[in-house]
């Protein structure tokens, strides 16, 4: 049983942060609040709307903390969240990948920096407001990653990257609650952020242009270049090659007398490739940067369920452990737009085994 009953929780000025931490003091925690301070707005362009660590979401963080008679501050991690997140999502895209800056912020600044923080403080625990549950195995003595109650709503392909002491010091109080009870007792409490809704956007890209943020924020511009066929016949004049994800169909601008997919990008040759549907699918990648949760590493070729996407379902895979730390996964039926940057997530059922970083995919 866990003592030292006293956490910092994580508000992002969501309903969902701001009901864990309602939980919390129920259930007898000593409790203080914290919003990271991420970035300005005015430094982005935006106003705030629909995204997370806004002014309004301080503000709001601020009102139910208030309402809640809990202690509550802001840290300033805007240096921080440029070197870790927002410089390395430009990097990423600028190799050629497509990176997840969400899954990012959890490693880097929610259950890293704050858990640092909390502890300074005498603080024995992070409490965020994701859905997901943590459980410790009684044979091995290791904390567990599982899915949350709520299927619609499970955040763990997201918090993949957490290491045995974060989740020794994370609760996740929402794990085994459904979001719409959850919203509506938030409703009852009369919480500010009640009918809020869910962050979707990445928060530091203003109105979804990722390209127009790295422009601006690098000052470099992306020079057009040539679309190619299969075959490698020029089709096309692209608009930069950071601009395309593999498995994108739509703003591509070419008159092909069919639909037609990005399949493939050169970033030294700034060229775009596409071809059909059928040339998205691959059934083996490799990852690496892996982080093993269930247990301690992977020593032999083992089936696990594999996702290549937030949104994805999970599939079949062996997963087969390299010399070099990385693993190949070979999928047992191909796969649609296996992406560089983005994660692989392993699952064993309802729980977290693990994850990683895409590296490449082939056939």
């Amino acid at each position: 049983m866990r003592e030292n009953k006293s956490a910092l929780i994580a508000m992002s000025g969501g309903v969902d942060s701001s009901m864990a931490a309602y939980f919390m003091l129920k259930n007898g925690y000593h409790c203080e609040g914290t919003t990271m301070r991420l970035y300005r707005n005015e430094d982005i362009g935006r106003c705030g709307f629909r995204t997370c660590c806004s002014q309004r979401d301080i503000d709001d963080a601020s009102e139910v903390a208030f309402q809640l008679d809990m202690p509550y501050e802001v840290l300033d991690f805007t240096m921080d969240f440029r070197q870790q997140i927002m410089e390395k999502f430009i990097r990423i895209y600028e190799d050629g990948g497509t990176p997840n800056p969400c899954i990012d912020c959890n490693r880097y600044m929610k259950f890293d920096k704050l858990l640092k923080f909390a502890q300074k403080k005498n603080l024995n625990y992070v409490v965020t407001g994701h859905y997901a549950r943590i459980e410790r195995d009684a044979e091995t003595g290791r904390y567990l990653l599982k899915k949350a109650l709520d299927d619609t709503k499970d955040q763990s392909y997201a918090l993949y990257t957490m290491t045995q002491n974060q989740l020794a010091h994370t609760l996740f109080p929402l794990g085994g609650l459904r979001k719409k009870e959850v919203r509506e007792l938030a409703e009852r409490l009369h919480f500010v952020n009640a009918r809020k809704h869910d962050s979707q956007d990445i928060c530091f890209v203003p109105h979804g242009d990722y390209t127009k943020f790295m422009e601006e924020y690098t000052g470099r511009r992306y020079p057009s270049g040539d679309f190619l066929d299969e075959k490698g016949t020029i089709i096309g004049r692209h608009t930069g090659a950071v601009r395309y994800t593999i498995g994108q169909r739509k703003g591509l601008g070419l008159n092909m007398g069919e639909a037609v997919y990005v399949c493939e990008k050169s970033m030294k040759d700034n060229t775009v490739t596409v071809g059909p549907e059928s040339a998205l699918y691959t059934k083996n990648l490799i990852a690496e940067d892996m982080n093993w949760i269930s247990f301690e590493t992977l020593k032999k070729p083992k089936e696990f369920q594999a996702k290549t996407r937030y949104r994805q379902s999970e599939q079949k895979a062996t997963v087969f452990p390299l010399t070099n730390g990385q693993v190949r996964v070979a999928f047992h039926i191909p796969q649609r737009a296996i992406t560089p940057g983005q994660a692989l997530v392993l699952y064993d059922g309802d729980m977290v085994v693990g994850g990683g970083t895409i590296v490449t995919a082939f056939t």
